[in-house]
């Protein structure tokens, strides 16, 4: 689905109250839902979530954390529902796998470290330690409370934050505020903008860390597309914050095409986006969460001109947010016993 404007204002709209007594029924049960006792897992557990429905920037944050835990000797790798895949799991994403089995983000975060999918996280982290996965990395599950986490990061759009504040369906939250502040542990605010601040203020008057970060694009394909005409499209949480990337790179948005979050292109979408680019001269151009889709639709091999522009966390203090994690990760090494968590390096 693609997410109603009415979501990101700073106050409730019409729409908003009307839904209310849905949302009251549905953020009770997402209360109730995370205050249940979940399993502690073999090996500690860091979880990048976010406290809405849509794009944050969580799985490049993943992808950083990842990159931070091998540089420090750990072997990370990364637990994903495999949201948009067909297999329940446990498995672990190999080149075999498209994202009509295993969903897109899984593929993407497998180029890193191992990925797992596993619709039961319990059983897919008792995977992770068994090939040997020093460190759990997971990607979204905040509200899922069948992982005990040793960290939780909640990653914040800095120009939508919260949004209206209210749970699904009156606006974004996935669950009442008040239950899910007690739930994390740091705040990751990405890009600037007032509704990251507001969330940033609250965290730090709850006393939790705040972070600052920004996604900055690949430059090589950045300056390839520097006054370049361009098609561009994406069926992420937040199309517009994609075409606002390509903008900012120089490029020329002659036609901008936004799908619903995870869309699954049929080779149909393809060729028509492939056939209204190459009449118009245009660069077509994409996500790579949204090339791994198109990758495993029938018809893309013939689009060879088609381009995806990457995007990397870069954080304003990268030295805290290391120091951060590692000291939770040794934290729980330290009530477990050092002899279980000695790293293994790859």
């Amino acid at each position: 689905m693609r997410a109603p404007a009415f979501w990101w204002r700073s106050t409730p709209s019409l729409a908003a109250n009307l839904l209310r007594p849905t949302s009251l029924i549905y953020g009770a049960v997402a209360a109730w839902r995370m205050r249940k006792t979940g399993e502690r897992a073999a090996l500690p557990i860091i979880c990048i979530g976010n406290f809405t429905a849509g794009g944050a920037g969580k799985t490049p944050t993943a992808l950083a954390v990842a990159r931070m835990l091998e540089g420090a000797g750990e072997s990370p790798a990364f637990l994903s529902r495999g949201y948009g895949g067909k297999l329940a799991g446990p498995v672990q994403v190999g080149l075999h796998h498209n994202a009509a089995d295993v969903g897109d983000e899984p593929l993407l975060l497998s180029g890193v470290a191992p990925a797992i999918i596993s619709r039961d996280r319990p059983a897919g982290a008792r995977l992770a330690y068994e090939i040997g996965a020093t460190v759990l990395v997971m990607d979204d599950g905040l509200q899922n409370p069948s992982l005990v986490k040793d960290c939780s990061v909640a990653v914040v759009d800095g120009a939508t934050g919260i949004g209206n504040g209210l749970p699904l369906p009156s606006g974004p939250v996935r669950a009442p505020m008040a239950s899910q502040w007690p739930a994390i542990d740091a705040v990751l605010v990405i890009g600037a903008g007032e509704g990251g601040d507001g969330v940033a203020h609250e965290a730090e008057r709850r006393g939790k860390r705040v972070f600052r970060a920004r996604l900055t694009p690949d430059p090589a394909q950045a300056a390839a597309l520097r006054e370049r005409p361009v098609l561009a499209f994406a069926g992420i949480g937040r199309p517009d914050k994609f075409f606002e990337t390509l903008r900012a790179c120089g490029a020329k948005i002659e036609v901008a095409q936004a799908f619903p979050d995870h869309h699954p292109y049929s080779a149909e979408d393809i060729a028509r986006l492939r056939q209204q680019a190459e009449s118009a001269g245009l660069q077509a151009v994409t996500t790579e969460k949204d090339l791994v889709r198109i990758a495993g639709a029938s018809g893309e091999g013939s689009w060879a001109d088609l381009m995806a522009l990457p995007v990397k966390l870069q954080l304003e203090d990268e030295a805290a947010f290391r120091n951060f994690v590692l000291r939770r990760v040794n934290e729980r090494r330290l009530r477990s016993g050092f002899s279980v968590w000695t790293p293994t390096v790859r």
